[in-house]
């Protein structure tokens, strides 16, 4: 079982920081050997979707308002813990993470810059490329949009 929170950037405690900064370090980081500065300066902006199985956060999104990283709204630094993976942490988590936004910013249309390799999980949920494949910190990436209509 999966406990989800959400919490604006000023009211993460430092041990739920701590956990996202190295969570998102463990996989962006480590794992998918990206040298990269993740802390962007975006993520005081932010709500900070979390899910916890113990003391474990097994999955991770930040919600940016529109106007920081797009025009629209967005979801970013979608992640799984290792350690969750294959028990359906990302599909919750994005589920989570899309009605998240809409209590937080109504509904609208998302854009999210998503890894390559995972447009047919995003295609799941409704979204559709917008534009070519371009790389960002080494990494196939395209823009997605979810349509609000």
């Amino acid at each position: 079982m999966t406990n989800w929170t959400c919490k604006y950037f000023d009211q993460l405690t430092t041990e739920e920081l701590y956990a996202i900064l190295r969570l998102r370090s463990e996989v962006f980081v480590v794992e998918q050997n990206c040298v990269f500065l993740d802390m962007d300066n975006k993520d005081m902006h932010c709500h900070h979707v979390m899910g916890w199985r113990g003391d474990l956060l097994a999955g991770y999104s930040r919600i940016v308002p529109a106007g920081i990283s797009y025009v629209e709204s967005s979801i970013g630094r979608i992640v799984t813990s290792p350690a969750a993976r294959g028990a359906g942490v990302g599909r919750e988590l994005l589920i989570k993470s899309i009605d998240q936004l809409y209590t937080l910013h109504g509904k609208r249309n998302i854009r999210i810059g998503a890894q390559y390799y995972l447009k047919r999980f995003y295609e799941s949920f409704g979204f559709v490329q917008k534009g070519e494949i371009y790389l960002e910190d080494g990494i196939e990436h395209i823009e997605m949009l979810l349509s609000s209509h």
